[in-house]
């Protein structure tokens, strides 16, 4: 894992509704931008709820929260209605934006897939904070934690 801070690597993703989405769409503000391997299945679905729980604080810090798995739109369009979550989700279907962010490699048992793993970039586009082996429930509360220890400091 990179040193923090750097410079977020770009990407241009297109979101549940086809709609593209870039780093630059966020400049000027803070991003948490999460990698989680499926959507629906139990893991995923406890760190999106946590985030969607958490989404209110962290709008009103400056940030806003963008997940992104290698699932097509239709599939995130579903996942985001069933447990009505509030932010982005993007498809990565290529893993372009999941290889740059090192968010793909070996997981249980040897086998290789997305990596749960959240980063923090800065209103600047530099990340500022990486979670590896995120641990999904808790979580939206551990990135308001801290978030507000980044704008204290």
């Amino acid at each position: 894992m990179k040193n923090t801070p750097y410079p977020a690597p770009e990407f241009s993703l297109p979101d549940e509704t086809g709609k593209i989405h870039t780093l630059k769409d966020f400049a000027g503000q803070w991003l948490v931008l999460y990698f989680y391997p499926a959507d629906n299945t139990p893991g995923c679905t406890i760190e999106a709820c946590s985030l969607r729980d958490a989404r209110d604080e962290l709008a009103d810090l400056g940030a806003q929260v963008v997940g992104v798995s290698k699932d097509d739109a239709p599939s995130h369009e579903k996942f985001k209605a069933k447990h009505s979550l509030n932010f982005t989700l993007l498809a990565d279907p290529e893993k372009i934006a999941i290889n740059a962010y090192g968010a793909w490699g070996k997981k249980q048992f040897g086998m290789e897939g997305i990596l749960r793993k959240t980063f923090i970039i800065s209103p600047e586009g530099q990340v500022v904070k990486v979670y590896g082996r995120v641990t999904p429930l808790g979580h939206g509360n551990q990135v308001i934690t801290e978030l507000k220890r980044l704008l204290a400091a």
